[in-house]
């Protein structure tokens, strides 16, 4: 795909920087902008900077970077602040190493972190660790431009050791440290941003960001597959549209097939905001916060810009990254790259037997509860259905058995209940179990649960679905958690996959996604771990049969 050496783009120019509007043409020479003439012209297009998402794990559309890349340009993506800690959970720095290096394969700009918390908690098995020396390492190479999201708040309030050596790392190297932080309030949430956190991407009420932003933090209001802030945020852009930037966290395939940022603006617009309000999270502030080599419609800057058709649809018809035209008319133009493969899987198959959970004369048992469109769950206390002195299923009260199975090691798989999956036969599993990536599934009868996840140890990682004798599989033999074939391929398997969990009878958005993080420890209130069930509010175990409040 040759990249012409000079040419020129006509329409009006939306400079976001000068809150202006103008008519005019882009001089475009070697990838920059050479020249910003204002002159009249015929064409009625818009030319604007290119959509950043200033939070995603690229791991989590189950594609590996350069897939990633194709699927994002057409909806006006010229970059990402991507945090690689799920495949750093599985492999380390050498997997960190690897999204770097797949990245570059492509014309997009990826821009990532050093992971701060791998493994996210002592709580759970992941595949590898990420130590002060290899943020260091990290640090050494351009496109790692901060320190992703300090998960272990409590770590930073009572100045852990090992976290506050991260930390000033960071800062010798004069990185931003991203927040994560969900329900930090008051004066935590300023002795949290003292430290050093400068954004905090999971606020759930503008409440709690509202506070954030009192300690000098910048929010990110996230719309993914599975969390799903938007509405909850967004009138924080009229207030402060400096501090606001837009990402998605957490992307399916499917999900990233029909849109990404793009969506975020269409919906922000819609709502009556200020455009320049709306560009300025959507393109200018992450370039402006992490210092990203992205253009932003100034003369001598990368030619990274897009064309729409007009300010109402903001349908986007063309994408430019360095001067190269990498999408047109909703068609990427990026090129499918074969990809490496490199796991780290050793689990070997279950049997039925090892799903059982005795039920010891319990009178309740400990639930937890997942919200649609929040990583956040609730914690039940409720009548066990017990059969053969076994603590099973109950579908008729949607109270299912869930299980996380280590894939690092051969032990025992940890069980427990969940609520509103709403499954009615089978089960569904997954590899993709943030952080860590042990498999996780959730199933009707014991036998059902087994069969999922003996299917993605066969193809050491990927996502199941089992309904009688019906079985289907996606596989992600990269690190288990992503696929190296074509992505829009992948996105029509995923989407099999998840109408199969829906004819299971889930009446989740994105039943795969909510399942992936019920393995997340570091978001209260109740998650399992391939160690057993957790307590997210006080950071430690809890008894799956415990009748205590």
């Amino acid at each position: 795909m040759a990249t012409p050496r000079f040419f020129k783009v006509s329409g009006n120019i939306i400079d976001v920087l000068r809150q202006e509007i103008y008519s005019g043409t882009l001089e475009i020479a070697d990838g920059h902008i050479s020249r910003v003439v204002r002159e009249p012209v015929a064409e009625t297009q818009y030319l604007l900077p290119g959509f950043i998402d200033a939070h995603v794990h690229v791991e989590s559309s189950m594609l590996v970077p350069s897939e990633f890349a194709r699927l994002a340009v057409p909806h006006g993506t010229v970059a990402t602040v991507s945090d690689p800690h799920e495949i750093g959970n599985v492999l380390g720095l050498k997997g960190v190493e690897y999204m770097l290096e797949n990245g570059r394969k492509v014309p997009f700009k990826f821009y990532f972190g050093a992971p701060s918390c791998v493994p996210a908690t002592p709580f759970e098995t992941a595949g590898a660790e990420i130590t002060p020396e290899d943020i260091e390492e990290l640090f050494l190479k351009p496109e790692v431009k901060y320190l992703a999201e300090m998960m272990n708040w409590p770590g930073v309030l009572n100045q852990d050791e090992l976290v506050m050596r991260k930390i000033t790392l960071a800062q010798k190297f004069d990185k931003q440290i991203d927040g994560h932080a969900p329900g930090l309030r008051g004066q935590e949430a300023q002795a949290y941003a003292a430290a050093g956190m400068t954004t905090d991407h999971e606020c759930f009420t503008a409440d709690e960001a509202r506070d954030k932003l009192a300690a000098c933090m910048k929010i990110l209001i996230r719309e993914g597959s599975a969390a799903k802030n938007f509405e909850a945020l967004i009138e924080l852009l009229a207030e402060h549209p400096d501090k606001i930037m837009f990402c998605s966290d957490d992307k399916h395939p499917d999900n990233l097939v029909e849109s990404h940022i793009n969506e975020l603006v269409k919906r922000a617009l819609a709502k009556g905001h200020d455009l320049f309000h709306v560009l300025q999270a959507a393109c200018v502030n992450p370039v402006q916060h992490y210092r990203l080599e992205v253009g932003l419609l100034q003369e001598k800057d990368p030619a990274d810009f897009i064309v729409v058709d007009n300010l109402e649809d903001f349908t986007v018809l063309r994408t430019y990254i360095d001067g190269q035209l990498v999408a047109e008319n909703g068609q990427s133009k990026i090129a499918f790259t074969p990809s490496d493969v490199i796991n780290n899987f050793q689990a070997e198959p279950k049997t039925v037997a090892q799903f059982k959970l005795p039920a010891q004369h319990a009178t309740k048992i400990r639930v937890i509860e997942p919200y649609d469109g929040q990583l956040i769950t609730g914690e039940l206390f409720l009548d066990p259905k017990v059969e053969d002195g076994n603590l099973v299923s109950d579908v008729a009260q949607d109270v299912l058995k869930m299980t996380v199975v280590n894939r690092y090691q051969n032990t025992e798989p940890a069980i427990a209940f969940i609520k509103n999956f709403g499954l009615k036969r089978g089960a569904i599993a997954s590899s993709v179990g943030h952080d860590s990536h042990n498999i996780i599934a959730v199933g009707c009868d014991d036998e059902s649960l087994c069969r999922a996840v003996n299917l993605l140890i066969a193809a050491k990682g990927g996502i199941s679905a089992v309904d009688g004798a019906r079985e289907e599989v996606l596989p992600l033999p990269v690190a288990g958690i992503m696929s190296g074939q074509d992505g829009y391929w992948v996105a029509q398997q995923y989407s099999q996959l998840d109408r199969a969990a829906k004819e299971l009878g889930s009446t989740l958005t994105s039943p795969f996604m909510t399942l992936s993080f019920m393995a997340l420890l570091v978001i209260p209130a109740l998650k399992l771990s391939d160690k057993g069930l957790f307590d997210g509010q006080h950071f430690r175990f809890a008894d799956v049969t415990s009748a205590e409040k």
